[in-house]
């Protein structure tokens, strides 16, 4: 069980098949007793549109808890942050060797990024059925 991400969340929506429902996101300072003199505590609220076949069995506003596979979000930032690093640095040090110009070498490597997170867009129905997500009633 210990590889499972869990989030409480209220049902803010339904719509067919589709649930919306809001999570707190919290890093792991927001729950110190000094966040209230730290500027490094933060809470985000966040949409999770979940796909189910038993969405008549909630309403909005049921507090519900969502959860997804520990791989899932190792996959994510595999996708979003290690791949585009990775991209950024090994072109940085081939336009380097090509042109001997820094800035002309930073900016082509980080412009290799926009056909990068462009092809991400493209297949984000296909990205989507990987990263679901599930739901069930919080008691």
């Amino acid at each position: 069980m210990a590889d499972i991400i869990k989030h409480q969340g209220i049902v803010e929506s339904i719509n067919g098949s589709h649930i919306t429902v809001r999570i707190v996101q919290s890093s792991a300072c927001s729950t110190c007793s000094a966040k209230g003199h730290c500027s490094s505590a933060d809470t985000k609220e966040k949409l999770i549109d979940i796909v189910t076949v038993d969405a008549s069995s909630y309403q909005p506003g049921d507090r519900v808890i969502v959860f997804g596979e520990l791989s899932m979000g190792m996959m994510a930032v595999l996708w979003a942050f290690v791949v585009p690093f990775c991209i950024l640095i090994i072109s940085l040090f081939i336009f380097m060797a090509i042109w001997n110009d820094e800035l002309s070498s930073a900016l082509c490597s980080l412009a290799l990024l926009i056909p990068y997170y462009y092809i991400l867009w493209l297949n984000k129905t296909r990205m989507g059925k990987k990263f679901s997500f599930s739901i069930k009633p919080a008691h």
